[in-house]
Order: structure tokens, then sequence, then C-alpha cells
């Protein structure tokens, strides 16, 4: 009796350090990490996201984004866009620096926001009082192609764009 339980006490440690470390990697989650990264003239951009997949529902009614709400454009984690340079997005200045970033979908008609607090989790500490930029883009329903995972692009001619199912949504950055 006194062998078996270290050996019980140990086998205990061994299988949960085991599944303490499943758990930190990020790549096992149904909606696993993904980053895009570009650079606009001497500007470079990463938006690090989480890639949730459509599997056969409906975007705005079995998953986000949901008509008229905040959406962490992606999943987990809120989305995080960071530029090491000042840059304009659609015309309007945004300093240098890590940003969460958040949608809300009206139809065709999309806000994309810059929020100052990037490391949260969803949009449910969301505050609109911490916003860094607020830009209205218009976006389709109605995609050529469907796209499973979500999916970010940065182009070298400064457009930024969000696929998924059969959203697809633009934005302009500039130096």
């Amino acid at each position: 009796m006194k062998k078996i339980l270290p050996l019980a006490f140990t086998a205990f440690l061994l299988f949960s350090s085991v599944i303490l470390h499943a758990q930190d990697d990020k790549s096992k989650r149904p909606s696993p990490p993904a980053t895009a990264t570009g650079k606009i003239g001497n500007t470079t951009i990463t938006i690090n996201y989480s890639q949730p997949s459509v599997k056969g529902r409906e975007i705005g009614k079995d998953l986000e984004p949901k008509e008229g709400k905040v959406w962490r454009t992606g999943a987990n984690e809120a989305t995080v866009f960071e530029t090491d340079g000042d840059i304009k997005v659609e015309g309007k200045p945004l300093a240098k620096g890590k940003y969460a970033l958040f949608t809300i979908k009206n139809g065709n008609d999309w806000t994309v926001i810059f929020n100052t607090k990037s490391n949260q989790w969803g949009a449910f500490g969301y505050k609109e009082a911490e916003d860094a930029l607020r830009v209205q883009v218009k976006g389709s329903s109605t995609a050529a192609d469907v796209t499973e995972q979500l999916t970010f692009t940065i182009s070298n001619s400064g457009m930024i764009s969000l696929h998924w199912g059969n959203l697809a949504v633009s934005f302009t950055v500039s130096e």
C-alpha cells in the first residue's frame, strides 16, 4: 500500500501535465490560430486571429457575425491587428500599435473597429469608449467563392480582405 500511493500520485501528476499542455496547444482548437502578414510601403501589418469554420451552418443565423452586433472578427481571443508604423485606414489616421479588430455587419455595410484593448477574449469585454478608430466599408454577402474557414489577406497595394462563407469585406490601408 505504501508503494501504490506514491506511484498513483506520480501517475496523476504526469497525466495532469499532459492535459494542461494539450490545453495550451492552440492548434488543436476547433478554430485554430492563423496569421496574415503583409507590407504596405515600409509598414508591416500583422493580423493574428482564430479561424472559425462554417461546417454547413448559416452565417448570421447559426454563426457570427449577427446583424448589428459587435463581432471579434474571428474566434476565441479577439483578433489582433498590429502595425509597426502609423497608417491610414480608409483615409483616417491610425497610430502604430496593437489593436483588437472588431466588426459590425449591417446588411452590406460594415463598421471596422480598431480597439485599444488588444488582449481580450472575444467581444465580451468590448467597450466603444476604448475604440481608436471606426471606419465604414461596403461588404458583400454573395462572394463568388465560398470560404470554409475565415481568412484574412493583406495585399501590397494596401487592400486588407476578410473572406468567410459567402462574406467578403475589404478595407484600404496606406502610409
